[in-house]
């Protein structure tokens, strides 16, 4: 392994190392806020660091397509609604199979949009990890519901921001990239506020609230983990960058899937949260998969 590459997949374990700890968190604010207060406080925090970062010459707001930021960032921010929603409702490790399903999606894409040719072993793969998708997020003693499948949907639009950076965003700057994502997320967040303010559903308490509750003044401690959750996104997300930035993309998305270990970790540590077998056979096909996935396309 070369220096370039410990430093990538350094930077690659950082970021999900912070990642892992700050998501746990979400859980906690859905009880006080709902997911679109969340963003939009999030944006009304994270954009004016992000000009702060620009204007000390660390990057540029300026995009050089401005259309196709606002496509891939509005895939990305898709993901991330239906991301940070299922992470209220079930367990981290269940979340983030959902999620990290995004790179068997971005190779049926590639396969049957762009009709890229793709050999038995990435075929193989596809299977597997989808295996492993019906053994973590299918039914178990409680059942199965729609919401088992809400973190797919996460990963099936992660994937379409995926394709679209990598077709159309190549030459975009990470801080165009990341005050997109902010940007739209805000967008979002007001657009449901105003909705759910005219519709004025019935609320459940607690976290059963989080994606139908409108405005209203959290708690001093959830301001502070929205702050928290703020700051280390970007920290997470421009480690994350950076280390796609120092090596392959392929070698350095093997070293993504660390998030499995740090997320049901500080899940443990901090809410006493378990994982079942099947979530954990569930979670190991479905990184087996994408990382034979990233290895193959390197090749």
């Amino acid at each position: 392994m070369t220096h370039q590459q410990k430093q990538a997949a350094g930077f690659m374990v950082i970021s999900m190392l912070v990642i892992g700890l700050i998501d746990n968190y979400i859980a906690v604010i859905a009880r006080d806020v709902s997911l679109w207060q969340f963003q939009f406080i999030r944006t009304c925090m994270g954009l004016p660091l992000l000009m702060l970062v620009a204007y000390f010459g660390f990057g540029t707001l300026r995009p050089i397509r401005l259309w196709a930021v606002l496509l891939r960032n509005g895939f990305v921010a898709l993901g991330m609604v239906f991301y940070f929603g299922s992470l209220a409702f079930m367990p981290i490790a269940q979340a983030l199979a959902g999620l990290f399903t995004a790179p068997i999606f971005v190779l049926l894409i590639s396969i049957f949009v762009f009709g890229e040719k793709v050999g038995a072993l990435r075929i193989f793969a596809v299977l597997f990890g989808f295996a492993g998708i019906i053994v973590v997020l299918g039914p178990s003693e409680t059942g199965l519901s729609w919401l088992n499948f809400v973190p797919l949907f996460g990963g099936l639009f992660y994937a379409m921001g995926s394709v679209v950076t990598r077709k159309i965003c190549a030459d975009e700057s990470t801080i165009v990239m990341l005050a997109g994502i902010f940007g739209i997320q805000g967008v979002f967040g007001i657009f449901m506020l105003y909705m759910l303010a005219i519709i004025a559903p019935e609320v459940p308490a607690g976290s059963g609230g989080f994606l139908l509750r409108g405005f209203v003044w959290p708690e001093t401690f959830t301001w502070w983990l929205i702050v928290v959750q703020s700051v280390g996104s970007l920290i997470g997300v421009g480690f994350l960058i950076r280390a796609y930035q120092s090596a392959e993309p392929s070698f350095v998305a093997v070293f993504e899937y660390s998030i499995f270990i740090f997320g049901p970790l500080f899940a443990y540590l901090l809410f006493g949260q378990t994982i079942t077998l099947n979530q954990l056979v569930g979670v190991v096909m479905i990184a087996a998969a994408g990382s034979l996935i990233a290895l193959r396309s390197q090749n």
